[in-house]
């Protein structure tokens, strides 16, 4: 009787491994170890290699335990190809234990198209952890409370990140307070007041006496016609005369009219002469130009009117009300940095969380 379930037993091995060869299968499971304490953890690790082209159903994954008494505590799986028109597959299971015993886990089996191929089992022996009961007073226990000093870097990113906290919370802080105060706009603008007429004709005059380049030969031309531009300017201003469109007899006429005779001699000789420089390219002299550059001087003083006088600059405040579009800017800013606040704040805590914790 022992020697026919013998010979139906290598039968059927014989038939599982004509089919595996036919469709060259190779299927072997292992353990990175087959011994361990309780409460550790070791590897099973199923390895299926085959033809391309077949259809391969492995087992399934999703179980809490690989037998009973063994948790698995993390599971995956992967395919590779292989030179040749091969395919391998692995299914890898993170063990353990919490009962100390000899397990025994089963074959793995693996569908190939319609053929059932069934792994090698395994033997895994947990151990359980010695006690030495000859001297369980001399167990440590609970161990004391270490203080461990904090490093630089571990706090230093806190650090930072209160520094930004005050920054930004101080701008937020002032721009708020802008926004609701809504102050306007105050402009402090020195005004500067125009300068009487005569101290203008004769600081002009005094800029045409130093220019040298004017006083040199051939530009007797120029140097009329700045001058005598400074003097008609200054009958404008003073008498409010058009000179600037009037020609020299025309400025005589009408400066008869509000001054004598004798007063206005030196202006006739000045224009006069400029009239025959520009129109009929007389050339003067260096005396006489600097004569008439006198009498120049000496009828402003002469003409002048006593009561101008030189007035100190002054202040003028300019108050201008806040645009709508400022004051959008402002409530936009006021947002934005509240979001930045609040998201300091948070990374802030976090990162001391994690510090002290």
């Amino acid at each position: 009787m022992k020697k026919k379930v013998l010979y139906i037993i290598s039968l059927v091995l014989l038939l599982q491994i004509s089919a595996a060869t036919a469709q060259n299968v190779i299927l072997n499971a292992k353990l990175d170890t087959f011994a361990m304490r309780i409460g550790e953890q070791t590897r099973a690790r199923l390895e299926l290699s085959i033809d391309s082209g077949y259809n391969v159903v492995l087992p399934e994954l999703e179980k809490e335990k690989l037998v009973e008494g063994i948790e698995i505590l993390e599971s995956k799986e992967y395919s590779q190809n292989v030179d040749g028109g091969r395919k391998n597959y692995i299914q890898e299971y993170l063990i353990t234990s919490f009962d100390s015993t000899r397990y025994e886990i089963p074959p793995f089996e693996v569908v190939v198209d319609k053929d059932t191929f069934a792994s090698n089992r395994l033997i895994l022996d947990v151990y359980s952890v010695e006690i030495d009961t000859a001297n369980i007073n001399n167990i440590a226990g609970p161990a004391e409370v270490v203080d461990v000093q904090l490093t630089w870097e571990e706090f230093r990113d806190a650090i930072y990140l209160a520094i930004i906290l005050i920054l930004v919370a101080v701008a937020l802080v002032m721009t708020t307070i802008s926004l609701v105060k809504n102050k306007p706009i105050i402009r402090i603008v020195k005004v500067k007041p125009k300068l009487p007429s005569h101290v203008i004709a004769i600081n002009r005059i005094d800029e045409i006496r130093n220019n040298e380049s004017l006083s040199a030969e051939g530009n007797e031309k120029e140097y009329y016609t700045q001058l005598t531009d400074v003097l008609r300017e200054y009958m404008h201003d003073r008498f409010g005369i058009d000179a600037q469109e009037m020609t020299t007899s025309e400025i005589i006429d009408e400066l008869l009219k509000i001054k004598d005779k004798e007063s206005i001699k030196e202006l006739k000789d000045i224009l006069e002469v400029a009239d025959l420089v520009k129109f009929a390219k007389m050339k003067p002299d260096e005396r006489e130009n600097r004569l008439n550059m006198t009498n120049a001087i000496e009828f402003v003083n002469e003409t002048k009117n006593a009561e101008e006088h030189i007035v100190q600059p002054t202040e003028v405040k300019i108050v201008n009300e806040r645009s709508l579009l400022h004051k959008r800017v402002l409530i936009a800013a006021v947002v934005i940095l509240a979001v930045i606040v609040l998201g300091v704040i948070f990374l802030l805590t976090t990162d001391l969380y994690n510090m002290f914790s």
